[in-house]
């Protein structure tokens, strides 16, 4: 058969939202490049992206619904018919109803796929069975609670942005790893003369495009921003007529919180000279349109929320909030491009059920009662790895009276303890809708390929189950593509204007906003609120972050890499090797001090666990800093556990969000 194109996007819980295009031969994707017509990513993929076909076609691929047969953990099962693994699942269920209430059923899903529907669509099956709903809150909610704290419902600009501005600060982002289009951007900027820094906690792939790096220590961003809002109030090097016109609060942050924190304060605090708190104040106070780029990794501590907040109050002194090249851009809010509620269905519960922080499965697998988690069903995600503390999350996975069902591609470290396990579907092989996060472009996207194997959708298995529990909602009966245009025909407050044209051809729109919308300030009062009378901090102020509390010498930083995402991509061998294992990143005077030799195996540990890596001696990480980067299957670590052995349950000050990066470490050779 001839090889056909079609377009597609990329489903993993990245910025960015690449438009793809996929040449399909005799039913197989042979090919994966990126879209050169896409507005933003403009043909660009990153290294994960280039083979996506090996993943689609991997031979790991789970094709057709498993029983365990051996015990949990082995990864030992046995094949059944998808109507004998429906029906199991559905008896269990009922069981686990009869005897504890549906809230004993616990639903475990993220960002293993972000198109609107078939990430989705487990939320109205399990509103209406009545079962406890998850908080999914793993990622970045104290970003969110932080920028809106000060930004109330600001949109972001344009990410296109930063080509405008003089001075670009990349401040916790690894936007190699994480947003490399925005990266592209930045060189745009660069070109024009702009000055990068780079403020993070190492050196990380993104120091290769900044003019200067400025490492400070995990989870003291807060007070670096304080730091230099002192120099640029003290010497007056503040727009006073903005702040008179669009600020809140400015006076009583002057007053009450600033002359706490000097140079000296703050370099007490964040490790950096004070000479050099006090170059940065006047490079940030001089410059025509500095444009703050925000990570997520700064608000994984337990001060995450406070510390955006301090940073995004920052452009506010000096006047750029709403100029051209100016500002603080944190990702884009699209959520309300198109009606969710349609798809979430919150109306199917008859009365609110219990929420279960997604951080603390451990915890909820081992201790809840009233009732007990007794059934867990994880989909587009896999805990095992990905979620704190992994000995707690294990153990609860262990056991025996936990009726477990795992939807997956692969068999994943979650997959291995499941009573059933699915075969899912990759996103060649179904239809979504999709909106990105760091840009303001959505698409639309049909299957591209066949289901391989067995293999089903999210929606599809949720029609099924919703068959099998006797749900007779019309709902259920629908299709992917059915919703989907349901979403596009009802009317969105982000899409007026837009044109969606391109959708009929599969390709990305770009959502067009109001030319005023990044100046007119959506907060209660109107204007940038400082002081936020309906917070419990009413001003930003110096919070520690929860480890500075444990007793373990060394920061641990659990950092994004350039060749996975999360516990995505170690199916790829390529990806796998390029890693070169699974390290610690030391610096040559901490290791050299604990007798550790570059390449050694090292067990690093602390009050919840241990694991095994393989040291890398390198000044680019400072003394005091470890750094493991990915987070990679059991399967392939050195030793029997891997990274989340070491962080904790704890959450954020505000939008119980995870800590991963606010945990210490100790480090010794293995024996």
């Amino acid at each position: 058969m001839p090889r056909e194109i079609k377009r597609s996007v990329c489903p993993y819980d990245c910025p960015d939202t690449c438009g793809l295009l996929v040449e399909v031969e005799d039913g197989n994707a042979v090919r994966v490049s990126g879209d050169p017509e896409h507005p933003y990513t403009r043909g660009f993929l990153c290294p994960k992206m280039l083979h996506y076909e090996k993943t689609v076609h991997s031979p790991r691929r789970l094709t057709t619904p498993l029983l365990r047969s051996g015990a949990k953990g082995s990864g030992e099962f046995r094949p059944v018919s998808w109507n004998e693994a429906i029906s199991t699942i559905a008896e269990r269920w009922r069981e686990i109803i009869a005897r504890h209430g549906a809230e004993a059923i616990l639903p475990y899903s993220y960002a293993g796929t972000m198109g609107l529907v078939q990430r989705n669509s487990g939320h109205p099956f399990f509103h209406r069975l009545g079962a406890s709903r998850l908080d999914r809150t793993i990622c970045s909610p104290a970003k969110d609670a932080g920028w809106k704290g000060v930004m109330g419902d600001t949109p972001a600009c344009h990410p296109d942005e930063v080509a405008k501005s003089d001075l670009v600060i990349l401040w916790g982002i690894n936007a190699a790893a994480t947003s490399i289009h925005f990266l592209r951007m930045v060189h745009e900027a660069k070109k024009k003369g702009a000055t990068v820094w780079l403020i993070d906690t190492y050196e990380t792939p993104t120091a290769a495009s900044a003019d200067k790096v400025f490492l400070v220590r995990p989870g003291s961003d807060g007070a670096l921003a304080l730091g230099l809002m002192h120099v640029l109030a003290r010497d007056g090097m503040v727009d006073r007529e903005f702040i008179a016109a669009r600020v809140q609060g400015f006076a009583e942050l002057q007053k009450e919180v600033l002359p706490d924190f000097p140079p000296e304060r703050a370099s007490e605090l964040t490790g950096l000279p004070g000479a050099v708190i006090e170059a940065m104040a006047r490079g940030y106070g001089a410059a025509r349109a500095p444009f703050i780029r925000l990570g997520s990794g700064l608000s994984r501590y337990g001060n995450g929320a406070m510390t955006v907040r301090t940073i995004a109050c920052l452009p506010a002194l000096v006047g750029v909030y709403g100029r051209e090249g100016g500002g603080c851009f944190p990702g884009t809010s699209t959520g309300s491009a198109f009606a969710i509620r349609e798809v979430l269905r919150e109306d199917f519960m008859e009365k609110p059920t219990r929420i279960v922080n997604m951080n603390r499965l451990g915890h909820a697998l081992n201790e809840l009662a009233d009732p007990p988690v007794m059934g867990l069903y994880v989909y587009h995600s896999n805990p095992a790895a990905i979620t704190p503390d992994q000995n707690a999350v294990l153990a609860g996975l262990a056991r025996e009276e936990l009726f477990t069902v795992v939807h997956e591609r692969f068999l994943t470290d979650t997959a291995r303890f499941a009573d059933i396990v699915l075969p899912a579907t990759s996103s060649l092989e179904q239809s979504d809708l999709y909106r990105a996060y760091g840009t303001y472009c959505i698409q639309r996207a049909a299957a591209a390929i066949p289901p391989v194997g067995e293999s089903r959708s999210n929606w599809e298995v949720f029609a099924l189950l919703a068959s099998a529990m006797g749900f007779d909602e019309p709902f259920f009966r629908q299709s992917a593509d059915d919703l989907i245009d349901r979403l596009l025909a009802l009317p969105a407050p982000l899409r007026e204007g837009t044109d969606l044209s391109p959708f009929s051809e599969g390709k990305a729109a770009e959502l067009t906003l109001p030319p005023d919308a990044c100046r007119r300030f959506q907060t209660p009062s109107g204007r940038i609120e400082i002081l936020n009378p309906r917070e419990e901090e009413q001003l930003p102020r110096w919070l520690p972050p929860h480890g500075e509390g444990d007793p373990q010498p060394l920061r641990l930083m659990t950092a994004p890499t350039i060749f996975a995402l999360n516990a995505s991509f170690y199916e790829q061998d390529e990806l796998r090797d390029k890693q070169r294992g699974m390290l610690l990143l030391m610096n040559p005077a901490d290791a050299g001090g604990k007798g550790i030799a570059d390449g050694e195996r090292v067990v690093a540990w602390n009050g919840f666990g241990e694991a095994v890596f393989f040291a890398s001696v390198t000044p680019k990480v400072p003394a005091g800093v470890v750094v493991a980067e990915g987070v990679w299957w059991l399967e392939f670590a050195p030793g029997a556990r891997s990274v989340n052995a070491l962080t904790s349950q704890r959450l954020t000050d505000q939008g119980g969000g995870s800590t991963f990066y606010d945990n210490r470490v100790d480090v010794r050779r293995e024996e």
